[in-house]
């Protein structure tokens, strides 16, 4: 019965893990689209004449500092 159990929990554990990795996933993905727009929303004002250079390179500076610690793998839905 203990052996039972012990797998149980063993099991829930790694399901929970893996639920936690699948929800950081989801939320790297959309940080990274909400990042990209603010990129072609701040890329857009500069070319519109209501933009600066300076906050079009905050914006790519940020998304290029997420997909050094995410990864890029938001950009292949886009």
């Amino acid at each position: 019965m203990m052996g039972f159990l012990d797998r149980a929990k063993e099991q829930t554990q790694q399901a929970l893990q893996e639920g936690r990795h699948k929800v950081d996933e989801v939320q790297a993905r959309r940080a990274g689209g909400d990042l990209l727009k603010k990129l072609g929303a701040a890329y857009y004002a500069e070319h519109r004449g209501s933009g600066t250079p300076d906050a079009t390179q905050q914006a790519l500076a940020a998304l290029e500092a997420h997909v050094t610690a995410h990864g890029d793998g938001f950009l292949h839905g886009v």
